[in-house]
């Protein structure tokens, strides 16, 4: 990452904003701060919001949230690098962050479910990364739907007054992203050969981090042999 870019970032954002950015130190650190962050439920409709609308309204979605993620990275003088998952069906499309350590990648991740999460840098290429997400991408019939991941997408592309501080929505980067190259996640002729996903991993994934009131979801603790030993109210 250029350090132009990097000190073009810095002298835009507020000091409030410098400061939680500048805290964010690590792709884990990130990671926590935006499960901290409530979910877009978009009540008022679909929205694209930008890293400093998001810190104003303490709320994202996955792609707010991966875009959010993409800016701190940036700050710190790392790629804002983007991947995108299309899926089949009426099934929606996520977007994580890339991170690379030590040779190795992983993503940064915004969701309301237990699947499609952070992903440890253990991943030598990013079919790898890509691949890891399929198995927990199903309709809640079972049927898997993760058809094709994007290359990486690199936000450095654009301005970063016109994506990290816009106040419109990030509706031409959106589009941008969603008709950039994608690759087949499923082999040529194993389409057919999918197993669907089981009743009790339907079932597992009916589980929300945030309630549509904006709390964050009660989690029962647990003893070392999995047996539920405080349960919330």
């Amino acid at each position: 990452m250029p350090a132009s870019y990097t000190k073009r970032i810095r002298s835009i954002l507020s000091a409030d904003e410098t400061k939680i950015f500048r805290k964010l130190t690590s792709p884990r650190r990130i990671q926590d701060f935006v499960d901290s962050l409530a979910i877009n439920m978009e009540r008022e409709g679909v929205t694209y919001m930008s890293p400093r609308r998001v810190l104003r309204t303490g709320q994202a979605h996955c792609l707010e949230g991966a875009i959010f993620a993409a800016a701190v990275l940036a700050f710190h003088g790392e790629r804002p690098l983007l991947l995108d998952f299309q899926a089949a069906y009426d099934d929606e499309d996520h977007v994580v962050t890339l991170f690379r350590a030590n040779g190795h990648w992983g993503a940064i991740s915004k969701t309301n479910h237990p699947g499609l999460r952070y992903r440890d840098p253990v991943h030598g290429s990013i079919r790898s990364l890509a691949a890891s997400y399929f198995h927990e991408y199903y309709m809640w019939d079972g049927r898997k739907s993760l058809r094709s991941f994007s290359k990486p997408f690199d936000l450095a592309r654009y301005a970063p007054e016109n994506w990290i501080t816009a106040e419109a929505d990030l509706d031409r980067l959106v589009h941008a992203l969603d008709t950039s190259v994608h690759v087949p996640i499923i082999p040529k002729g194993n389409l057919r050969m999918l197993r669907p996903a089981s009743a009790f991993e339907i079932h597992a994934s009916a589980a929300v981090e945030w309630l549509e009131d904006g709390r964050r979801a009660p989690v029962a603790q647990r003893n070392e042999r999995g047996r539920v030993i405080d349960q919330p109210s």
